[in-house]
């Protein structure tokens, strides 16, 4: 059975947490390839978080946190 379309509104939080996980690296400069390294998060799903193009699971965003030192907060409070 198909899942019906995510609402706008998660579509554009998905983004936010996404550019943010994205700031967070680049500020901490790392490529997706080093914080995969740290964090054992596959570098494509860095990158579908980055764009936003997937949800990101609590534990991965656990993992990229740890692997920047910074709070999960960092990432999904702003």
């Amino acid at each position: 059975m198909p899942r019906d379309p995510e609402p706008d509104w998660i579509l554009e939080q998905r983004r936010i947490i996404g550019n943010r996980v994205r700031a967070h690296r680049i500020h901490a400069n790392l490529t997706q390839e080093r914080l995969r390294d740290l964090s054992s998060v596959e570098r494509l799903t860095i990158q579908r978080i980055e764009s936003g193009a997937t949800d990101a699971r609590i534990g991965w965003l656990l993992r990229i946190a740890k692997a920047m030192d910074i709070h999960i907060r960092d990432l999904l409070d702003g």
